[in-house]
C-alpha cells in the first residue's frame, strides 16, 4: 500500500470555498488501476487540510501522475488567495496495515 498526501494551508476565511472546489471537481481517480481511496481531511487548526490518497503501490501512483486523467484532474486552478503557501507533498509506503479484526504485513 502507498499513501500520497498534500498538506494545504488555506485562508480560514475561504475554507468553505476551498471545500467546495474539492467537492465539485472531477478527480478522475477511479479511472486509474491501483487507486484505492481518497479523502480530504480537515484539521483542528483553522485552514489546515490534507488530501489523502491510498494506492495499491507506489508504481500505481506514479502511473497516475503520468496519465491523461492526472492532467485533467489538475487542469482547474484553485482560485487566487485561497491557499497561503504552495501545498506540501508527502509520500509513504505502508510497513504494516490493520483492518477490523486482522493485521498483516504490507
Amino acid at each position: 500500500m502507498f499513501i500520497a498526501m498534500n498538506q494545504f494551508q488555506v485562508n480560514p476565511d475561504r475554507a468553505a470555498e476551498f471545500e467546495e472546489v474539492w467537492r465539485t471537481r472531477e478527480s478522475h481517480l477511479d479511472q486509474n488501476p491501483g487507486f484505492v481511496q481518497f479523502a480530504l481531511l480537515k484539521g483542528d487548526d483553522p485552514g489546515d487540510y490534507i488530501s489523502h490518497s491510498v494506492w495499491e503501490s507506489r508504481a500505481a501512483f506514479i502511473a497516475w501522475t503520468q496519465s491523461e486523467s492526472f492532467k485533467q484532474a489538475h487542469a482547474g486552478r484553485m482560485p487566487e488567495g485561497i491557499l497561503t503557501p504552495h501545498p506540501r507533498a508527502r509520500f509513504y509506503d505502508a510497513v504494516l496495515t490493520q483492518t477490523a479484526g486482522a493485521a498483516s504485513g504490507a
